[in-house]
């Protein structure tokens, strides 16, 4: 083995405390999220916070989690769960399908408009929230749950993605022979061209679920009706609750905590069922054969 081989092949110390360090910087607050959920809010504020109180008491957190207001929470849940499987779906076959376009048919203006696309990923999603609100409002869709699912429909980045997996990932042969052998256009990305997309769609899909479930701003001036409200706007408006020192029966402040708890679950569930397909999408088209 050459000299060159076994540097590479040895671990450096110092990178190894590198990675554990942004380790611990990344786990530290979801640890203290899982703790904190466990206390009262005496323990919370008379309690070491990165460590258990003596009082466990995340049946009662949960309890009330899901029976203050007449178990609105569940509602906020499901309300975000819909937003988010819904946009996410949509905005990962739309760039699914103008990924493959672009990729795969020389059309007149392709570079320009791919270009455009490339412009709109630097374009912060906050800076439409208000031209979004005023044209839904024009169109009678503002408290509706199409003013949340519309707007994440359009993923630029996720565009992108496709474009350059496409690229790569579906050979030109074949698609000439699918022609060929008589198959149409549309029966062409059903039947061949998803099947080889499907990493870079996994990846756009959770990509686009993790900013839906997440979303705060949209949905905040997007809707009024409590009913309708996401996780994170409900949560927040009990966080509201809890510094004005009234609203919600019972402690506020476990219970935002509590709920902050439960809301990342079903991500963390997400990207463990699919990690396989996201890290396969995010690693295609950086090396050419």
């Amino acid at each position: 083995m050459t000299a060159p081989a076994r540097a590479a092949g040895r671990r450096s110390p110092l990178l190894t405390l590198g990675m554990l360090a942004f380790l611990v910087y990344f786990l530290l607050p979801l640890f203290w999220l899982v703790v904190a959920s466990t206390k009262t809010t005496a323990g919370l504020f008379g309690s070491f916070g990165l460590w258990f109180a003596d009082d466990f008491a995340l049946p009662s957190n949960l309890r009330e989690v899901f029976t203050t207001e007449n178990g609105v929470y569940g509602r906020w849940l499901l309300n975000t769960a819909l937003y988010s499987v819904v946009s996410a779906g949509g905005a990962a076959l739309l760039a699914a399908l103008g990924g493959y376009g672009f990729a795969k048919f020389g059309f007149r203006g392709n570079r320009p408009m791919f270009g455009v696309v490339l412009g709109a990923i630097m374009v912060p999603s906050t800076a439409l929230a208000i031209p979004t609100y005023l044209i839904f409002a024009q169109g009678g869709l503002v408290n509706t749950p199409w003013a949340i699912i519309l707007p994440s429909l359009v993923n630029p980045f996720g565009l992108y993605l496709m474009r350059v997996y496409a690229d790569d990932a579906v050979p030109d042969s074949l698609l000439e022979a699918a022609r060929i052998d008589g198959a149409g256009e549309f029966r062409i990305f059903w039947q061949v061209v998803m099947r080889l997309l499907a990493p870079g769609f996994v990846t756009v899909l959770l990509f686009t679920l993790v900013a839906t479930w997440n979303n705060y701003f949209l949905p905040l001036i997007m809707l009024n009706d409590p009913s309708l409200y996401p996780v994170t706007v409900g949560l927040a408006n009990w966080a509201a609750q809890a510094t004005m020192g009234g609203g919600a029966s019972g402690d506020v402040i476990p219970m935002v905590v509590t709920g902050s708890l439960l809301s990342i679950i079903p991500l963390v569930a997400a990207f463990l069922m699919l990690q396989r397909y996201w890290q396969s999408g995010l690693t295609a088209g950086g090396v050419k054969q």
